[in-house]
């Protein structure tokens, strides 16, 4: 039997030519929630804040250059359950 899946979160990835160009993980969000700052955490990985500190997305400006420990320490500060290798597949192509 399957476990039901933890995760909170979604990933949208924009291609140009095949390749990952830019892509963005979205978090848990409340209705109005919207970016108020964004910080940049690691190169290639800005994180969006709403008003409140929350974060509620990953900004990912450099595909190729992301690893799930990057994504990884970011969901653990935003108390997400971690991804998989299965849920960067898509930026993979990238290389």
């Amino acid at each position: 039997m399957r476990r039901p899946s933890m995760r909170n979160y979604s990933l949208s990835v924009t291609f140009r030519r095949g390749k990952p160009l830019v892509a963005y993980f979205y978090l848990p969000r409340r209705p109005g929630d919207a970016s108020a700052r964004t910080e940049k955490v690691e190169p290639g990985l800005l994180v969006d804040y709403a008003g409140d500190n929350r974060p509620i997305g990953i900004e990912i400006t450099a595909p190729s250059q992301v690893n799930l420990e990057a994504i990884n320490r970011i969901f653990s500060a935003a108390r997400q359950t971690p991804a998989t290798t299965d849920d960067l597949a898509s930026l993979a192509v990238a290389g």
